[in-house]
């Protein structure tokens, strides 16, 4: 007797019963198992980035909203900040490295980071082709720019005013494309770099051309004027938008963040504490999201239980007769076993596929909002344990109404029927 071949003849004959119960397992594991993806991809992109970046200074501002636009360049920046209060932190003896940043443009929605080469370097971004930025309007395009870009090393390209798409270009200046990184894992990948001279040249041409009328007491050819106005330009103050910051030791982290805030026109935000208090809140959700799951799953072995229970009353007559011809009560019991552990395994696998459909509907929707790729589909340790609990759920709700057959009287269902 192939109980296999007749446990599967069994789920088909109750075909709506067993559809039900793999649906809720299916239901139930496909949101755990897109939480558990998303928690450790998610973990691992935000703290990939935030190594090495104790501090974060740029305007006042909400600390959550400097993080996420210096660092993930996910977010509007804060503001602006003079440069020259950025540059006294190098004189901090607890300060080893200041990174200043300056944002405000974008390429087809990819930002245009003005930067130094420690940004670079920080990230161990590598080049895969052409040169690092090194002269005003160069550019390096990280790896996902370079992909959907198009662009190809000695292109030029005009920048558009803010960080969406549809912003204001600026065509009387052109960036020109020098090199390609290599794909880092980092936010470096859909980033366009650049020098602070490049981000400074834009907006200082653009805000000429806006002011570019005529003063009637100066003449167009006035050479001293023009010295006078160029001197002028050197010495204005100079902004940024953010910097990242490195300490030499922990003493950095008591004292300069409290120095900032207090004394300075800028604000000081910890990644580490930022970026664990939005897990935080998002924890909230998500931990609601896995105890519905929970219920949903607990809900499916309520129904496998019910289903088995229902199909043994039905077949009664079926399993006294399978008795009555020389088959044991154990193979019987095995075999409503096994319906359980089908459904049960059919209800896991499902629920596994429908988890990295979901996984790749949301990397598709953070690709495009974001830039940011989330395309790990390997299996998860926790995944296994998920396994393992689908097939106890199983095996208990099969168990229980199957130890029936050890009290089915034989002679009293054969007459009955």
């Amino acid at each position: 007797m192939n109980l296999l071949k007749i446990s599967l003849a069994n789920l088909k004959e109750k075909k709506l019963n067993s559809f039900l119960s793999t649906m809720l397992l299916t239901l139930g594991i496909g949101m755990i198992s897109l939480l558990l993806l998303l928690n450790k991809q998610l973990d691992e992109q935000f703290r990939r980035n935030i190594r090495g970046i104790d501090m974060v200074v740029g305007a006042k501002g909400s600390p959550l909203q400097l993080i996420l636009s210096s660092i993930y360049q996910i977010d509007a920046p804060t503001g602006n900040v003079p440069l020259a209060e950025v540059n006294s932190l190098k004189r901090n003896p607890f300060v080893k490295t200041v990174i200043p940043l300056s944002m405000g443009d974008n390429y087809h929605g990819f930002r245009i980071v003005g930067t130094t080469p420690k940004y670079v370097e920080h990230f161990q971004a590598k080049i895969a082709q052409g040169a690092l930025f090194s002269q005003p309007m160069d550019v390096t395009l990280g790896s996902k720019v370079a992909k959907n870009s198009g662009l190809k090393i000695g292109d030029t390209f005009a920048s558009s005013h803010g960080l969406d798409s549809d912003g204001e270009a600026h065509n009387d200046k052109k960036y020109k494309v020098v090199g390609f990184f290599e794909p880092t894992g980092s936010v470096v990948d859909q980033l366009v770099l650049t020098g602070l001279e490049s981000v400074w040249e834009i907006h200082e041409h653009a805000e000429e051309n806006e002011a570019n009328a005529p003063a009637d007491d100066v003449k167009e050819s006035d050479p001293a004027h023009e010295e006078n106005m160029a001197d002028i330009h050197h010495n204005e103050e100079k902004q940024v938008t953010s910097a990242l910051i490195q300490f030499r030791n922990p003493m950095g982290l008591i004292t300069i963040p409290r120095q900032i805030n207090e004394n300075t026109s800028m604000q000081a935000a910890l990644p580490s504490i930022e970026i664990n208090r939005l897990f935080s809140l998002l924890g909230v959700g998500i931990d609601t999201l896995r105890a519905l799951a929970l219920v949903i799953i607990v809900i499916a072995g309520v129904s496998v239980f019910i289903s088995l229970y229902n199909s043994l009353k039905e077949r009664k007559y079926e399993m006294a007769l399978m008795l009555s011809m020389g088959a044991t009560r154990t193979k019987l019991f095995l075999m409503l076993l096994l319906e359980g552990l089908i459904l049960a395994v059919t209800g896991y696998l499902s629920g596994v596929i429908l988890g990295r459909v979901g996984l790749l509907l949301f990397s598709r929707a953070a690709e495009q909002d974001f830039h940011y790729s989330i395309r790990e589909f390997n299996l998860l340790p926790e995944e296994i344990y998920l396994l393992i609990g689908a097939l106890i759920l199983g095996l208990l709700a099969a168990a229980l109404p199957s130890l029936g057959i050890y009290r089915l009287n034989i002679s009293r269902t054969l007459a009955e029927e």
